[in-house]
């Protein structure tokens, strides 16, 4: 019977803690509303989950609890209940602030969902009503415990809109000799009249650029430095050139700026990404963000505590200023500094800032195929991607350019899951299924725990030929010839949404076989070839799904995410295409 075990988790997850998490504050009715219109889409999409572990369940003779049926119920009552909030007539009745033993302001959140909960606990929808008086039962001293308990949770506070685009400045480093190859992975990002930036050129464009196009960051001339009093002693002007252009970039004057980021001119950015990740921290405060790089003879050649600057790094406008004022001076004192990232290190070092390490930018100190890396990215978010003319082509059958416009495309539809690692098993073959979102899919013909297969496949090289071990900053498998062990590799081919039954948006994405591996079977684990799959469908509902742990200051109260998926295999024997069903975890599973 389904209902106790294989889909409580899901439930359970949904259900609303009373106390804490139903009663907030709110400062803007608009953001209210927001975040109500937010969580109800969030329960809906646990609704199609649950819809398709019942139908897997009743596919294989389950029978289904009523229980499951009635919380589906209550869900529909929920949206419908929630709906009528957003009706004009409804709004311009409901006062959004009211003031509550004395000078406390505090009104209920609609729903909030938490992850500690008790099973059958009911869902509710709470609002006030025309006079103001809560219509939710409560105990009679919740209010007093609350203000007693979290003083700073029931005291006005002074709060700023979400983190936007709008509030991020670019600062791209780019040289006219180089810039017609690498125009191409500048504008696979850059939004004109969205994204606000600037590109600094070592000299002004040629004719063969004019007019300059809309469709790359405006261009700036670098400043002459040669006035500087560590002139004469600096070892490579080029690097100093690099650093000034934060102090550059500053100058420009831009308004309402919470974040400057700096790249260069091959640098791929996911800035949708960029922007949830910058929202986590306090942009009022010295903020240095970024990530080493992947080798460590690279790291150990500079600094372990350095950003590197071709993986992009991120300065809160503080810092920012602060930097401007003090960047001649640094430079001057640190004229044998040969790099301009050590250079802005050792800078922001004498000002007390270390360096936050972020995951998802990535340096690439790498030479040849890196899909072994990309197929086993980090639990973060992907923000970057560097050195894109030193390694393959990240899609084989495809050009440097041409693989990064194919990637963004599962990029625009699903951003926060681009390159996440998702890992399930189909028993009676004994498959372990890895799916790296928006990029790759391996069959492995056993089963394997996620412990290993999280870590990458060393299809690659290292920046410097005759570095000696350690290379890397990670754990990485060795490349195999034994089928028990070698993947079947399929790349991303096609993505595009539906509609299910129940109306909810879907998103399928397809992954076609690279070639044939020319392996025999794994014979330890049944011989169950899977040489006959040519294409690996994955069904997924959009979400954000961030591995972040993050301050709520509705709350004054640290919460951490889960960020990753678990699945299901649908596969019906001798046929060659394979279905994937991403799922919410479940609390405790083990993916192994």
């Amino acid at each position: 019977m389904v209902g106790s075990d294989a889909i409580v988790g899901i439930v359970d997850k949904y259900a609303v803690e009373l106390a804490i998490c139903q009663v907030g504050y709110l400062t803007h009715c608009k953001s209210n509303l927001e975040n109500l219109q937010t969580q109800v889409n969030n329960l809906n999409d646990a609704r199609e989950r649950l819809r398709l572990e019942v139908v897997r369940a009743e596919q294989q003779g389950e029978r289904i609890h009523t229980d499951i049926q009635n919380w589906r119920n209550n869900v529909v009552e929920i949206t419908e209940k929630a709906n009528e909030l957003w009706k004009p007539d409804t709004q311009a009745k409901m006062s959004c602030l009211r003031e509550i033993h004395g000078r406390i302001y505090i009104v209920p959140r609609p729903f909030r969902f938490c992850a500690s909960t008790t099973r059958n606990f009911r869902l509710k929808i709470y609002m006030m009503n025309e006079e103001g008086d809560l219509n939710y039962q409560l105990p009679s001293n919740l209010f007093k415990t609350l203000k007693e308990s979290f003083p700073a949770a029931t005291s006005p506070l002074r709060s700023s809109p979400p983190t936007n685009l709008r509030h991020i400045v670019f600062g791209i480093v780019g040289s006219m000799n180089t810039w017609k190859a690498k125009r191409p992975y500048i504008e696979v990002w850059w939004r004109s009249n969205v994204t606000r930036g600037y590109l600094f050129l070592d000299r002004a464009p040629t004719p063969e650029f004019l007019p300059w196009p809309s469709s790359s960051p405006p261009f700036r001339v670098n400043e002459y430095f040669t006035r500087l009093k560590g002139y004469p002693q600096v070892r490579k002007l080029v690097q100093v050139r690099i650093v000034r252009t934060i102090l550059e970039t500053f100058r420009e004057g831009d308004k309402d700026v919470r974040w400057y980021v700096m790249a260069d001119d091959d640098t791929v950015l996911l800035v949708d990404n960029l922007v949830e990740v910058l929202e986590k921290y306090d942009h009022e405060k010295y903020h240095y963000i970024g990530m080493n790089s992947e080798c460590v003879k690279s790291n150990f050649d500079f600094s372990f505590n350095m950003a590197f600057g071709g993986a992009g790094y991120a300065l809160s406008y503080p810092l920012m200023a602060a930097v401007a004022t003090k960047l001649d001076g640094c430079i001057e004192r640190y004229p044998y500094i040969w790099v301009s990232d050590f250079m802005l290190q050792s800078c922001l070092a004498d000002l007390g800032v270390a360096l936050t390490q972020e995951k998802g930018f990535h340096q690439i100190d790498l030479h040849g195929d890196i899909s072994g890396l990309l197929s086993s990215h980090p639990e973060f978010p992907f923000l970057s991607l560097h050195h894109l003319d030193t390694i393959n082509p990240i899609f084989p059958s495809m050009n440097r350019s041409e693989s990064i416009n194919h990637l963004m495309k599962s990029a625009k539809v699903d951003h926060s899951r681009l390159l996440q690692q998702t890992i399930c098993y189909h028993r009676p073959s004994n498959w372990s299924f890895s799916i790296s979102w928006g990029y790759s899919a391996h069959i492995y013909e056993t089963i394997i725990p996620r412990s290993i297969l999280r870590r990458p496949l060393e299809t690659f090289r290292p920046w410097v030929h005759n570095a000696r071990a350690p290379l890397y900053m990670f754990n990485t498998r060795w490349p195999s010839n034994n089928p028990c062990e070698a993947p079947h590799v399929f790349f991303f081919e096609s993505i595009y949404q539906n509609n299910t039954i129940e109306g909810r948006q879907t998103v399928t994405t397809t992954y076609s076989r690279a070639s044939q591996r020319g392996l025999p079977p794994c014979s330890s684990s049944g011989n169950h070839s899977a040489d006959f799959i040519s294409k690996i469908q994955v069904q997924s509902l959009p979400a954000k799904r961030l591995e972040v742990s993050f301050f709520d200051s509705l709350y004054c109260l640290s919460f951490s995410a889960r960020g990753i998926d678990c699945c299901d295999i649908v596969y019906e024997p001798d046929i060659n295409t394979a279905q994937v069903i991403y799922r919410a975890c479940m609390d405790g599973e083990i993916i192994a």
